[in-house]
């Protein structure tokens, strides 16, 4: 960090934070300037209640100079502290990431290591060069296991978020088309993603879905050993057999490397299948019992807005309007496609941070919607109008609404008991606005 130690008094440091409303006596704060604030103007409050120093890229007025530690970037000082707080746990950590279906894995692989390991995970959306470190932070001697998320979007992201977390196994989910804008290419989100290679030895595991077509041809040549997991891919190390799906949960049968588990989980669709296998395999990596693994599964619980189903009035509601992507929207359709319902509603918002591909995801997932036998499609915002357009006429009644109110009105007068109805849009829409007022239409 370019810091001499010997300009600074011995301190000792309670805790690390970025938010002045966490700061207590001992505390060591980071200033880091965001779009909306600058931290740096909260430093001299900050000393005031006690802070132990703060860590700015600039001196700060009327500070006393032994309490500010001066860096040239203090995000790069917050990943740096928090790999050297890391490197202090020998425990076993799993670094995750992928284009879709990253929390969800995450919470299946927590859930399977829990049964034997007290297990730090990811919370929230703290998987970013903010978020990752304060989940660093969170690691204590309690710990035995920590699961961390790595979200990007450009280049150089992940390689960071590795470089602070060290991962002993990583995971790659699946390569999509998300952040597409910003990476160019399918080829080019691979390629960012493999940077989790960077912060693990040679000798540290990396699972894969053998069934994403541009996975296997990535990790080829690379030193790690390689676990392949997946559902057609014939010589995968852990693979789902049996596949049959109920109103709410998926049944299967893991057969890993050779030997065969059956599993019940508490999650519906395809895409929650491979994620199960995974965390699966990630438990047999780190010595847990098949056993404990197949009960971790079967205590999944499904977090937040992503695709959690929930019965009102006799209407079937899949709330999934935590974040999209052309490859969430299809497996959530796939998911409506599956459920015992008079009838299929899918209300889909905008897909953002597709660039130049916009249109054409969208269209794609139109067509999709079509294809999955949609009975009802109502599109939200103005890149939804491709969603009508990619059905090309081929759904009985497909709408398109540029306020949520008139789409709730909409969607309100024509639901009839026994509808099942899929909610889908980037965070950015807030689709869940339109939950909320339908359920206090239908609670009436």
């Amino acid at each position: 960090m370019g810091v001499d130690p010997s300009e600074y008094p011995d301190r000792e440091i309670t805790n690390v934070t970025l938010d002045s409303r966490e700061v207590n006596e001992g505390s060591l704060f980071i200033a880091v300037k965001g779009d909306r604030f600058d931290a740096h103007d909260f430093v001299p409050d900050v000393l005031a209640k006690g802070a132990a120093a703060a860590v700015c890229q600039r001196q700060i007025d009327g500070a006393e100079r032994d309490r500010v530690i001066c860096v040239p970037d203090t995000r790069l000082a917050l990943l740096a502290l928090a790999k050297y707080y890391r490197s202090k746990f020998d425990i076993p950590v799993v670094g995750l990431t992928g284009s879709v279906g990253k929390t969800t894995t995450k919470e299946m692989v927590a859930a399977v290591l829990s049964q034997k390991y007290k297990t730090l995970a990811t919370q929230g959306n703290f998987n970013n060069e903010i978020g990752l470190p304060k989940m660093c932070f969170k690691l204590d001697s309690s710990y035995e296991a920590a699961v961390f998320e790595m979200g990007m979007s450009g280049f150089g992201e992940i390689s960071r978020l590795t470089d602070t977390a060290r991962p002993t196994v990583g995971i790659i989910t699946n390569i999509g088309v998300s952040h597409i804008e910003m990476l160019g290419s399918r080829e080019g989100i691979l390629k960012a993603k493999m940077e989790i290679l960077e912060g693990m030895s040679s000798s540290a595991p990396l699972i894969i879905n053998g069934d994403n077509d541009l996975l296997p041809k990535g990790v080829k040549g690379i030193p790690n050993p390689v676990v392949v997991c997946g559902i057609s891919c014939q010589k995968a190390d852990c693979r789902a057999e049996n596949i049959k799906q109920s109103q709410d949960s998926m049944s299967f049968v893991i057969n890993f490397r050779g030997s065969r588990y059956p599993v019940v989980l508490p999650a519906v669709g395809m895409h929650n299948v491979y994620n199960a296998c995974i965390a699966f395999a990630c438990g047999m990596l780190l010595d847990v019992s098949p056993e404990q693994a197949v009960k971790g599964l079967s205590e999944y619980v499904p977090t937040g807005m992503r695709q959690k189903i929930v019965r009102r009035g006799g209407i079937t509601v899949i709330e999934d309007c935590y974040n999209a992507s052309p490859d969430s929207i299809k497996a959530s359709l796939r998911v409506l496609r599956d459920l015992d319902c008079a009838r299929r509603i899918a209300v889909l918002g905008d897909m953002k941070e597709l660039g130049s591909y916009s249109r054409t995801a969208h269209l794609e997932c139109g067509a999709a919607a079509a294809e999955n036998g949609m009975d009802v499609l109502l599109a939200y915002g103005p890149e939804a109008k491709a969603y009508i357009e990619g059905a090309e006429g081929a759904i009985p009644t497909a709408l398109h609404f540029d306020s949520k109110q008139a789409l709730v009105l909409k969607l309100c007068a024509m639901l009839q008991e026994g509808d099942a109805v899929l909610f889908k849009a980037s965070r950015a829409m807030k689709l869940e606005e339109v939950i909320e007022s339908v359920y206090e239409v239908i609670a009436g």
